[in-house]
């Protein structure tokens, strides 16, 4: 009976707590598609190649996005004091890869789950002739957009 119950308790603990292995903090975090929520607006992500995460470089906590507009957003919004430090991870417009949000090459003209119109790319897949902008000018370009939305909607 004593063996019994060491090999039950070895093989207990040896599953039980195989399980709790985390990832390295900034790694891509797992999407639940159709069921996730994008951080900001609240829609469900459904679109695999615009989909962003954040992640709190000191903490690991991820936050999920329809839109790189609604991330650039929800970060300036919010006032997170981490921003400029935060792991950004996009899809790849043409394989839904992740990769880096800061390193991806952005195309603009693109039908997006928000309408900010920015696809992301790697170097290796962006389309052959696009106009490639980076991470800085499009977060410039989606919080001046929302400034000019917010003073139409002020005018009425």
């Amino acid at each position: 009976m004593k063996k019994f119950s060491f090999l039950f308790l070895t093989l207990f603990f040896l599953f039980g707590f195989s399980g709790c292995e985390k990832k390295p903090i900034g790694d891509v975090q797992q999407m639940h598609w159709d069921r996730d929520m994008c951080e900001r607006c609240q829609m469900a992500i459904s679109e695999r190649k615009f989909a962003v995460q954040v992640i709190d470089p000191k903490t690991g906590k991820d936050y999920k996005f329809d839109d790189i507009g609604c991330a650039v957003l929800w970060l300036e919004e919010e006032k997170i004091p981490w921003k400029n430090q935060a792991i950004l991870w996009i899809t790849d417009a043409k394989t839904g890869a992740w990769i880096d949000a800061r390193k991806a090459q952005y195309v603009s003209g693109a039908i997006t789950p928000m309408a900010y119109g920015f696809a992301a790319y790697s170097k290796a897949t962006v389309p052959k002739g696009a106009k490639v902008f980076d991470y800085a000018y499009v977060a410039q370009k989606i919080e001046e957009k929302e400034k000019e939305n917010s003073k139409k909607v002020k005018a009425y």
